[in-house]
């Protein structure tokens, strides 16, 4: 995660969004919507505005309504990006969230999920949160991946995915674009023994399937066929 194009259209966070409650799991912040029972869970990590941006909420509700329990912790605690802070540094921001905190915690997340009785785990990252998903796939503590319009992620850490992973990307996109998301493709297409797909959409940028605007017809479309490919995944692996 890098670069203007990572802050572009911050959402508007309203107070208690979501059908979902929030409470604590992991010793984590959560958003929490879904069957409780259900031994089906979907984690999503979120991209650097957080676990309260509207559209993320809205996605975890309409993942939660196909059946499974899905969780979305504060992997920022607290403290997601703020445009409107006059002394808001990038890097040391980065410093206080690097991907790999985030997938420190995402295990002890996964762990939790397991101890409550789930037996089959997704997860969906986003931006940020791609970047996290990227490290967190080269364990098989999860059963599938979907990766979101990332971050800038490595071949090393592409070379080492053990699950079903497709990557979602967009044409108009300056972190990672097109070019190299098909070469991150190449790799996972070379291991025989997992299904992997990367899907370029058109004339989007980074963040259209989190981050778009409601009056925009043409970008909610977008978004929505992201959703669709997204819990597509999820019901042929999560299972």
């Amino acid at each position: 995660m890098s670069g203007p194009q990572c802050f572009e259209n911050p959402p508007t966070i309203p107070t208690g969004a979501g059908d979902g409650t929030v409470d604590d799991f992991a010793g984590l912040k959560t958003y929490i919507t879904g069957p409780s029972d259900s031994q089906l869970a979907i984690l999503f990590i979120s991209d650097a505005f957080g676990y309260e941006a509207p559209n993320l909420r809205k996605l975890a509700d309409k993942v939660a309504a196909a059946g499974y329990l899905v969780v979305v912790p504060d992997f920022l605690y607290g403290d997601p990006v703020d445009l409107n802070k006059p002394d808001f540094s990038v890097e040391a921001w980065l410093k206080l969230h690097s991907p790999d905190k985030g997938c420190e915690d995402a295990k002890l997340v996964i762990a939790a999920l397991k101890a409550k009785g789930v037996c089959a785990i997704g997860v969906a990252g986003f931006c940020w949160g791609g970047m996290v998903l990227a490290k967190l796939a080269s364990s098989d503590d999860i059963r599938a991946a979907v990766i979101l319009h990332p971050g800038k992620i490595t071949k090393d850490e592409i070379e080492a995915v053990k699950i079903p992973t497709a990557i979602l990307g967009a044409e108009n996109d300056h972190i990672v674009p097109p070019e190299e998301l098909e070469k991150l493709g190449e790799i996972l297409s070379a291991k025989s023994e997992l299904e992997s797909y990367v899907k370029i959409f058109p004339g989007v940028s980074h963040g259209w399937s989190v981050r778009y605007k409601l009056e925009d017809e043409s970008a909610v479309r977008s978004a929505e066929e992201a959703h669709l490919d997204m819990l597509d995944w999820f019901q042929k692996h999560v299972k």
